[in-house]
């Protein structure tokens, strides 16, 4: 019933909106000697948008830059969330993924001027916010494929396009901004200050058979967060009595936050960026592009705070006085030593890309292209964690944590114990840079640690490191011919092959860190000052630069790789080559009255992958022994499409696509590494059932086939002015094969050790009963649907009134819903919302400019840092984030000298909208993770020439 309710809601609203706009229309009709003006900025740019999603056959979305290196807001990943059947997603802070038809950036093609583009993230996804809106002119966001489109998701294909010199208006215009966060930092060695220069140059020599078009960017934004996370929610045992005075406060299936680890991050984002673009027309037949861009991104962070146990999962002496709904909502606990966190965080980031296309005409009517591109990224992580306390675990005499707590909506907030004194953990003469909890078990087999003046190794660990490096590349070369023909229905011919080598690795690095006053413990070297945790009630931490120790030698580091099997068990590296061969056949015809336009296409797609990587385990030692493994397949998918475009009206179109569309399979997916645990427990020993055997792994799969979809999508689009316009979308995903979790029985008679891999019990070390056990891993055939309403509209009311010009609106809405036949919570479709909606309100006329934009997504699937730095699926309740812009063109004015100059000033996150992050119980009162970021203010000076 709600969908249709849905559906209906759709139906009314684009009626509604065509109504109106035909009224105006008619009440306008006659004036045909109405003066026609030429329009910039806002309107300007979704002019030129409009008429790129009119011109295509296929079904996209566009955005145009507002003026040369501007788009209509800070970043690339802003401007597309805006979009029908778009959602942005925000990531520290930064509107940095990007889903498309509730599919994220994992499953969206993303190509620079037709070429694929490399990310920057673990996986094939593009962080949006890392590539400069400084070198953007247009991006076309295609929801339907066609056959010459070689970079495809099943979400769809994210295409950014630089300016083409020999085309464009020659300028040169310089741009500044002053940024600035609305919280105070809360780390003392941090502010809330940045800036964005960006210069761009397009001229054109030789008489016009030369141009050049050149970007520079560069920019240091801050990010300012306070976090709440809890660890997780237990169930009460009411069995103990200090649990409840009256255990029917508590009854059965009652949780209990577990602890939490609450922290104030402080972060500056630096960028440079150069982009260049070089056309040479040395006839009126050849046309030779050269292209190249260059991306040093640095990210710097720390996060201060609080790492502590709460009941159930950090102490026993606790005491409830509130319950509601079975959720404890209040209480007081003692019995816990807090964990001071002072972790940083750098990454640092490298891309490089070149291409090459040359376009020769070789007759009136057929023209060949060759295109050849390369591209590297580079991107190294350093995560420190150190720890600091009231003292080293295993020393007596050390102060307790006490807190009374609070349920909120925004997470816990705590309070003093009714009867204890809180401890002071601003006290340099108190805190000690140590662990105060023996969480260094594993660190028992290194004999460094052994049998120090009576202190265990459990004691050793004062932090910790995790280093992962990727490395990746990708070169491609297409040869293609085109020509024009004259054949039934059909007006053109294009045919193609595309050959790309794809090669991706990561290095799992990290260390365990000791602080070299163990087994004692020693003040903390250069206290910066104190990180405040009041958002959570708490008076604050020492801060100090744990990343600044680590890089000077002060920590003693052990390599995790001799103690971690996950290690050597998460670096692989994945090589695949694709060669594609397609073929397109334009449609331009007539059905009666009606104009036809289209596409018929093939794609036959042949792919040969292999993987590289570690089988690691564990012995009861305590360290890893691995053994190289690899595997791979080989596989040809084959892809047809068809777009077909009916001018039913002027200026209305009725579009319709069909399509099988394929996304390739995740980095992190294809691995061929095993991670393999021996449970060194006689009962699982001695057993013959391979389900509770001793052995059991987890483990990639090297032979994982192209998540793939069959689509078909229907749409009414009514173009009733230059700059308005009103669609409705219907489309329906049909997923024929998706990736879930699978096991099997594996033998693990290579990883068996005599004299270690046995029991221990009184009838002598027998070897394992069985050398079988289960492995986890992903495999293909899980199958599934996503259906869609989008709804959109660009409403300028100027054709309602010559009043009321200069104002406008920019609306959408999408529905989603969709599933995977599985039904596992953690099988569901990663960044799919089933409500997405956008609103833009503008003024823009003899020079002033205002405008205000929101969005608002509801809960979906992401993925969030796990231990290690591994990505783990989390529950993100959505947003509603409130963005605005005034400015001025000076352009407009009667000064002469400031002619060229545009003033803007922009506020985002207005609303500073918390990200919220549950558990997936259902229950959103389980807060997993609450985030806030506050506000982000820019001032903007753009000069052109």
């Amino acid at each position: 019933m709600s969908q249709f309710n849905k559906k209906i809601i759709a139906i009314s609203v684009a009626t509604a909106l065509t109504s109106a706009v035909s009224y105006a229309q008619e009440a306008g009709a006659g004036d045909d000697n109405a003066e026609v003006i030429q329009v910039t900025g806002i309107r300007g740019a979704l002019q030129r948008a409009q008429a790129i999603k009119m011109d295509e056959t296929s079904i996209v979305e566009a955005l145009s830059a507002e003026d040369i290196g501007k788009l209509p807001d800070t970043s690339v990943a802003e401007s597309l969330s805006r979009l029908p059947g778009l959602a942005g997603e925000r990531r520290n802070g930064r509107t940095s993924g990007l889903s498309v038809r509730g599919f994220n950036e994992n499953y969206v093609g993303t190509s620079l001027n037709g070429r694929e583009l490399l990310g920057m993230g673990d996986n094939r996804g593009v962080e949006y916010d890392l590539y400069p809106s400084e070198i953007v002119s247009n991006i076309v966001v295609y929801k339907t494929p066609e056959a010459g489109l070689l970079t495809q998701g099943i979400g769809g294909t994210v295409d950014l396009q630089t300016v083409r010199p020999l085309s464009a208006d020659s300028t040169l215009t310089f741009n500044a901004n002053y940024e600035r966060n609305g919280e105070d930092a809360s780390n003392p060695d941090y502010d809330n200050d940045g800036h964005r220069f960006s210069f761009n140059y397009v001229d054109q020599f030789a008489n016009d058979k030369l141009g050049v078009a050149l970007s520079i960017a560069s920019m240091e934004t801050p990010r300012q967060e306070n976090q709440f996370r809890a660890w997780g929610y237990a169930n009460v045992n009411t069995a103990s009595d200090r649990r409840a005075t009256d255990t029917a406060t508590a009854p059965d299936g009652t949780v209990v936050y577990g602890g939490h680890d609450s922290f104030a991050r402080s972060a500056l984002l630096e960028r440079d960026s150069i982009a260049a673009v070089i056309q040479y027309a040395p006839t009126d037949d050849l046309m030779i592009q050269f292209d190249a861009l260059y991306i040093d991104f640095e990210e710097n962070d720390v996060k201060r705070g609080l790492e502590e146990g709460g009941p159930e999962w950090g102490t026993g002496a606790y005491t409830i006085t509130g319950v509601e709904d079975g959720l404890v909502t209040s209480g007081y606990y003692d019995g816990f030593y807090s964990v001071i966190r002072n972790d940083a965080r750098r990454q640092e980031s490298e891309l490089t890309t070149f291409g090459l296309n040359i376009e020769y005409q070789i007759n009136e009517n057929w023209t060949a292209v060759a295109d050849i591109s390369v591209g590297d990224v580079d991107k190294t992580i350093i995560d420190i964690e150190s720890y600091s306390g009231v003292g080293r675990a295993g020393i007596d005499g050390r102060p307790e944590t006490a807190r009374a707590f609070q349920m909120t909506s925004s997470g816990i907030m705590f309070s003093d114990h009714p009867t204890i004194a809180p401890v002071d953990l601003t006290n340099p003469d108190l805190i000690r840079l140590a662990g105060p909890q023996a969480w260094g078990g594993s660190l028992t087999p290194i004999a460094a640690f052994q049998g120090v003046d009576g202190f265990p190794p459990n004691t050793a660990q004062d932090g910790f490191v995790n280093s992962p490096e990727f490395e990746e590349s990708l070169d491609s070369i297409r040869f293609e011919l085109k020509g024009a023909i004259e054949f039934s229905i059909f007006s053109g011919v294009e045919l193609g092959i595309n050959y790309s080598d794809r090669s991706k690795s990561k290095v799992n690095g990290g260390a365990y860190l000791t602080a070299p006053t163990w087994p004692n413990d020693g003040p903390i070297p250069d206290v910066l000052g104190v990180t405040s945790l009041a958002f959570i009630g708490i008076e604050g931490v020492l801060a100090y630069d744990s990343l600044g120790l680590y890089n000077s030698g002060y920590y003693t580091a052990t390599d995790a790789s001799l103690i971690e099997n996950g290690r050597r068990g998460d670096s692989y590296t994945i090589d695949e080559e694709v060669t594609t061969l397609y073929a397109k056949l334009d449609i331009d015809t007539e059905l009666g009255s009606v104009m036809v336009k289209g596409n018929l296409g093939l794609q036959v797609v042949s792919v040969d992958q292999y993987a590289h990587g570690f089988s690691t385990s564990t012995g009861p030692t305590g360290y890893t022994a691995s053994l190289a493994v690899e595997g791979g397949t080989d596989y040809t998918d084959v892809l047809p499409t068809l777009n077909l475009s009916f001018e039913i009206a002027e200026d209305q179109y009725i579009r319709t696509a069909m399509a099988k569309v394929i996304s390739r399979p995740r980095m992190d997916d294809m691995r061929p590494n095993s991670q393999v645990s021996f449970q060194f427990n006689d009962s699982n020993i001695l057993s013959t059932d391979p389900a509770n055997s001793a052995w059991s792994a987890s483990s990639g799969n090297p032979f994982l086939k192209p998540l793939e979809s069959n689509q078909f999508d229907l749409s009414y689009e009514y173009y009733f002015a230059d700059d308005g316009y009103v669609a409705a979308t219907f489309f329906y995903k049909d997923l024929v094969n998706w990736h879930k979790s699978a096991a099997t029985v594996m033998d693990f008679s290579d990883f068996y050790v005599p004299g270690f891999h046995q029991s221990s019990d009184e009838s002598g070390n027998q070897a394992p009963a069985t050398f079988l056990g289960g492995l986890s891993y992903r495999e293909d055939g899980l199958t599934g649907s996503v259906r869609g309403w989008e709804l959109q509209t660009s409403l300028p009311f100027h054709i309602f009134s010559d009043a009321l010009d200069g104002f406008g609106l920019v609306a959408a809405v999408t529905f989603l819903d969709g599933s995977l036949d599985s039904g596992a919570d953690d099988d569901r479709i990663p960044g799919l919302s089933e409500e997405n909606y956008s609103f833009t309100a503008y003024y823009e006329k003899a020079g002033f400019e205002f405008r205000v934009s929101a969005t608002k997504r509801s809960e979906f699937l992401t993925e969030t840092r796990g231990l290690s730095l591994s990505l783990a699926g989390a529950t993100d309740q959505g947003a509603t984030l409130v963005d605005a812009q005034v400015g001025y063109d000076f352009s407009e004015s009667n000064i002469d000298w400031l002619k060229g100059l545009r003033v803007t000033l922009q506020g985002q996150n207005l609303t500073d909208e918390e990200t919220i992050q549950t558990n997936g119980s259902g229950d959103a009162r389980q807060i997993t993770q609450l985030q806030t970021f506050g506000a982000n203010y820019l001032l903007g000076f753009n000069y052109s020439f």
